[in-house]
């Protein structure tokens, strides 16, 4: 029988991030499978609000694999990253009439996972 090889990944994660997931999607979908040097020069030129958050997290993940577990930077891609909902925060405008409307500002947590190409 084959033994099963240990895969070594670095992980980073930000939760609670004050930006709806669904607008983190449309940025985290543009780095999927890209080398972490070009996923870095996407980022930093795609006029989203996610974007400074992604990079700011994909630069943590590169620093985590290069102390962490002894990884070379320029083998790093991005292996797998996704967002999911997170709490979101009720809150109360006033409406007219003596009403109440509910806004609804939503967070997010995203995860970046790194691995070495072969």
């Amino acid at each position: 029988m084959k033994e099963k090889q240990e895969v070594i990944e670095a992980r980073a994660k930000l939760s609670h991030a004050r930006i709806s997931a669904r607008k983190v999607k449309i940025v985290i979908d543009l780095i999927r499978g890209k080398d972490v040097n070009e996923a870095l020069a996407i980022l930093k030129f795609t006029p989203k609000a996610a974007a400074p958050l992604v990079e700011k997290l994909l630069k943590s993940a590169i620093a985590n694999a290069e102390n962490n577990n002894n990884m070379d930077a320029n083998k790093l891609y991005v292996a797998e990253i996704f967002a999911n909902q997170g709490a979101t925060m009720k809150r109360i405008r006033a409406a007219t009439q003596g009403r109440a409307n509910r806004i609804r500002k939503r967070t997010s947590h995203i995860e970046i996972v790194l691995r070495e190409r072969n």
